[in-house]
């Protein structure tokens, strides 16, 4: 016997990416739908949006200090394919007509684009209210009359009326916002002219250090980047410049300004710039306990979208990274959406934590911090053909995986050209032989 399909009233939180999708897969599902955004356009609240502005806190630890929501810079690119970032029946792909970004790696404003372009195609700015800001979201007492399932109250405020208003919600979508937490932070870069003739400090080895790094190196006196992943005596001058090295972590600093790494160099710096990543932070989410971060990881969380104390009342879409982001927001939409329905059953709420518990563990075990939890990498295809298999949807096309995979091993080794030198156009032949099929290209 077929399960009977529900219609939930569901809220999502942000017009960014994640969102948006989570939005027509709800409403493709029979849900009805609410987008809040505090921005006036979709495109991620400053994810991919660009400002000249940056915060007056270089730290962006002051709890008090106006926030800027942009972490983008004026140089910005992706650092993937935009073949293998788009959705699976909206490809990331030029349009006729449209004057835009073409290269493989685009701007920061050519995803923008895309993701309008994505919103008019499926219609989802009727279902989004911009300039709303989401200032607490709590379980209601009430239920649905069919389970207990717990009920959701919204208290938001509209620019316009400055007046706190609330409304019930049978289940709310979150997507992860990023806050940083840094002496400077890679948050609050945008140009490199502020760097001239200075001594920098990046911490990190990811897509933003890479990229600021080369940024800045054409007016910085000199750029130094500290990595847990290099080895302890690394020292290492970078091929093609005079004034860029690569060492192991810093060891200490010292009042004076002075900066000394575990491989015993010492350097007098002007800038130390975090560039490591973001912390999660749910300031509007009122769960008693239940949904927590400890260590950079949100738990407990089934499969990383599902608090069991309140499925499948409450999800996330978006807290796992070293992923394709997109990609990943699509499938997990999709399974929120199904499971919602009642079309997709969830395991009971023990077997689910049985399993949560289990997960951590294994990292445990294996020596993995807890604030690594997200981190999936290589292990992202599993978990996507898992999402996949649940929602009765194809897994990841096989260019997709190997797009992937080999831009991030051109990363590694060619830094400074991945973006321009890309060369693997049977990857691209494939995508768009799939790309076909969507019928309006």
């Amino acid at each position: 016997m077929a399960p009977s399909i529900k219609c939930r009233h569901v809220a999502v939180i942000g017009a960014g990416a994640a969102g948006l999708v989570a939005a027509r897969e709800l409403r493709r599902e029979g849900h009805s739908v609410v987008v809040f955004e505090r921005q006036n356009q979709v495109g991620g609240g400053g994810t991919w949006i660009y400002t000249d502005h940056v915060e007056q806190d270089p730290l962006s630890v002051d709890p008090t200090r106006p926030i800027v929501y942009s972490s983008v810079y004026r140089s910005l690119r992706t650092n993937l394919p935009r073949e293998c970032m788009g959705f699976i029946d909206f490809p990331f792909v030029i349009r006729p007509g449209k004057s835009r970004d073409p290269r493989t790696f685009p701007s920061h404003g050519e995803v923008v684009a895309y993701l309008q372009d994505f919103a008019e195609e499926f219609a989802i700015e009727e279902m989004i209210r911009f300039e709303t800001t989401v200032e607490r979201v709590s379980p209601a007492e009430e239920s649905d009359g069919e389970g207990g399932i717990t009920k959701w109250r919204i208290e938001f405020t509209e620019k316009e009326e400055k007046v706190r208003r609330q409304e019930l919600y049978d289940a709310v979508v979150v997507w992860i916002r990023s806050w940083p937490g840094k002496e400077m932070h890679s948050h609050n870069y945008r140009i490199p002219e502020p760097f001239k003739e200075q001594v920098v400090v990046l911490i990190g080895s990811s897509a933003s250090a890479v990229d600021i790094s080369r940024d800045i190196v054409g007016v910085a006196k000199e750029v130094h980047v500290a990595s847990w992943s290099n080895a302890a005596d690394a020292f290492i001058k970078q091929n093609g410049h005079t004034n860029l090295w690569m060492h192991s972590m810093i060891e200490r600093v010292h009042e004076d300004g002075s900066v000394v790494f575990q491989n015993g160099k010492t350097i007098l710096a002007h800038v130390i710039m975090h560039c490591t990543g973001y912390k999660y932070h749910f300031p509007f989410l009122e769960t008693n306990g239940s949904v927590t971060v400890n260590d950079n990881c949100v738990g407990p969380l089934y499969k990383h979208i599902f608090s069991p104390a309140f499925a499948p009342s409450l999800s996330f879409v978006g807290i796992t990274w070293k992923v394709l982001p997109f990609h990943l927001f699509e499938l997990q939409s999709k399974w929120i959406a199904g499971v919602l329905s009642g079309r997709i059953t969830l395991p009971s709420k023990e077997d689910m934590m049985v399993e949560i518990k289990t997960e951590y563990a294994t990292l445990e075990a294996q020596g993995i911090p807890k604030r690594y939890t997200h981190c999936l990498g290589i292990s992202q295809f599993e978990y996507f053909d898992g999402l996949a298999s649940q929602c009765g949807c194809s897994g990841t096309e096989k260019w997709r995986k190997e797009m992937c995979l080999t831009s991030f091993m051109r990363v590694m080794k060619h830094p400074e050209t991945y973006r321009d030198e890309w060369e693997d156009h049977h990857l691209v032949s494939q995508a768009y032989q799939d790309f076909s099929l969507y019928s309006s290209l």
